[in-house]
């Protein structure tokens, strides 16, 4: 090899090493310690809907462009439910008929999904449920599942990350008899506060979705929003406070906690009230994730809540580039000199409501990678499977490549049996509907189908990490009745 060759060849070397190592060192992102919390907390209103004669409890929503100002004096471009961005928080009682009219004025077709909330598939607001602009779709069903804290967002096939990260995301909280009846700090925006958390990156007047190299795992922002608020603080008057934390980014994965590394109480998981408190100082959410934590306040305090830096199993390369050595200040709470008294938390919450596994009749097997659930891409026309209404089953989940999943279930709240063959950490003892699978890693979850069966209609499974989802990791399954099959090609759109 001539000397020539070889001086290139040292170069070429040189200068992609040094590319590399340029990228690598400024991949990671911290605000931690650089916030001065300027902005106080926007509490989403709170919407109750209105009663109809026989009983129906109606709630409106339109899906809008929109302009805000995020930053003094900047108007970014948005999209929003009932406004610029986000949506309101629609709130319902456990046995209550409910119906949402929905209407699209947005330049495209989408839909509105209600995640976590058991109820007909044909109503489930997934891609098959498309509203075409200037289209209106009014779904209906009987909220029949134990108190909650739910989300909605949009589910079209293909678009779903960008329609989220735009804008297109709101709470919906349920309530029961049982949750009404405990001393649980439940004053919406005083003592009981939404906190919708998304990453976000601002590029002129837009919001910028683009994937920075190496980021296999979907958009990563580089500043936080909470309810649509950046740097934001709140006030609050009590010894109590819960938290009900929503990871509603596309892809990252967040490890709260506090900066002082005080410990709090988690009370609640994705799919309602654990059976017993369970005292904590990190609560890690993948996105979709919920958790319904109380902290204690003392007077004149502050304390911020963090994102901290992830401990998740990632290898070398995921643990850089899929934002695991991020870390964020997410919000500050400020208590007043004097706080009123809150009654101490109840040793016991909510009965169990999910399956233990005892009474399953099957079990099935998922293997997560970008290549599809068990290598196969989602086919919009294609029911992989039929559960029979009454059963329950196991479903056994496992991360097969080196980046980060996790995995939801439409219309089913689950249980986490075993983590990697083990009993589950107590934080995930809760009712789930979405569970964080880092690499390598093995969840075991018992679920029943007891609601509503339709052979034409199907619910998804599917990774939540929204630009997995929507590079087709997802599959679609129908509950049919006893005896029954699977039907036709399922019908799109509105």
């Amino acid at each position: 090899m001539s000397i020539g060759v070889v001086a290139l060849v040292v170069v070429v070397t040189t200068t992609v090493g040094g590319c590399f190592a340029v990228t690598y060192t400024g991949a990671d992102i911290s605000t931690v310690g650089k916030l001065d919390f300027t902005e106080e907390l926007a509490i989403p209103p709170l919407a109750t809907g209105t009663t109809e004669p026989d009983g129906t409890r109606v709630f409106e929503l339109e899906m809008r462009q929109g302009r805000k100002e995020f930053q003094p004096g900047r108007l970014t471009n948005t999209w929003g439910f009932n406004g610029d961005y986000l949506g309101p928080t629609l709130r319902a009682h456990r046995g209550e008929r409910v119906r949402v009219d929905i209407r699209n004025a947005l330049p495209e077709a989408s839909t509105v999904h209600w995640h976590g909330m058991r109820l007909p598939a044909a109503m489930d607001g997934g891609p098959h449920q498309m509203v075409r602009a200037g289209a209106e779709w009014s779904p209906r069903w009987t909220v029949a599942q134990p108190a909650a804290t739910l989300w909605y967002h949009p589910h079209p096939h293909g678009a779903t990350e960008s329609h989220v990260r735009r804008g297109l995301a709101g709470m919906f909280i349920l309530d029961d008899s049982e949750s009404e009846s405990l001393p649980l700090p439940h004053e919406y925006g005083v003592d009981d506060l939404p906190v919708i958390v998304q990453d976000v990156r601002f590029d002129g007047d837009e919001l910028d979705g683009s994937h920075r190299i190496f980021r296999d795992t979907g958009f990563l922002g580089d500043r936080i929003l909470v309810n649509g608020t950046l740097a934001p603080y709140r006030e609050v008057g009590d010894e109590l406070v819960r938290l009900r934390l929503l990871n509603a980014s596309t892809a990252r994965v967040y490890d709260f906690g506090f900066g002082d590394d005080r410990a709090f109480t988690l009370i609640g998981s994705d799919g309602g009230l654990l059976e017993f408190p369970v005292t904590a100082d990190r609560q890690r959410l993948s996105p979709g994730e919920r958790a319904e934590i109380v902290v204690r306040m003392r007077p004149g305090e502050r304390t911020i809540v963090r994102a901290n830096t992830l401990d998740a199993g990632l290898d070398f390369w995921n643990q850089r580039f899929s934002g695991g050595d991020d870390s964020f200040d997410v919000l500050e709470l400020r208590a007043s000199t004097t706080l009123r008294p809150s009654p101490e938390l109840p040793a016991a919450l909510a009965s169990s409501s999910t399956p233990d596994g005892s009474d399953s009749v099957r079990e099935r097997r998922f293997e997560l990678s970008l290549a599809g659930i068990n290598g196969r891409p989602m086919d919009m026309d294609r029911i992989d499977f039929s559960v029979t209404r009454g059963t329950a089953e196991t479903w056994v989940v496992r991360n097969a490549d080196g980046m980060p999943h996790n995995f939801h279930v439409h219309d089913v709240r689950f249980r986490a049996l075993t983590v990697n063959d083990a009993p589950p950490p107590p934080e995930l003892a809760g009712p789930k509907d979405t569970i964080f699978v880092p690499p390598n890693t093995t969840v075991r979850l018992a679920m029943s189908f007891d609601g509503p069966a339709d052979p034409n209609a199907p619910y998804m499974y599917h990774c939540h990490l929204l630009w997995h989802e929507d590079q087709a990791m997802m599959g679609q399954f129908v509950v049919v009745e006893p005896g029954q099959s699977a039907g036709g090609p399922p019908h799109h759109g509105h």
